[in-house]
């Protein structure tokens, strides 16, 4: 091995000398985090339905079998006053 290539190898590259730039606009209120939502592609959409649709059923499903079970014991029993 040369001895420069040994240097070489402990020096950060080109990229990771200079620091990343900042956006323009990050998103810092909630009109620009909206903007951002335009940036989602248009394949995931459908997709963030179908996901919105499951966790609603499942929070009803959940919701509705607390209020309607009356076999499921939601309070202690044979509490000592």
């Amino acid at each position: 091995m040369h001895p420069t290539t040994a240097v070489r190898m402990f020096q950060p590259t080109r990229r990771m000398m200079f620091p990343v730039p900042k956006e323009d606009q990050s998103a810092h209120t909630i009109s620009q985090r909206l903007r951002t939502l335009k940036r989602i592609p248009p394949e995931l959409i459908p997709l963030g339905f179908v996901v919105a649709v499951a966790v609603g059923a499942a929070v009803y499903s959940m919701g509705n079998k607390l209020v309607s079970d009356k076999q499921m014991r939601l309070t202690r029993q044979n509490r000592k006053d």
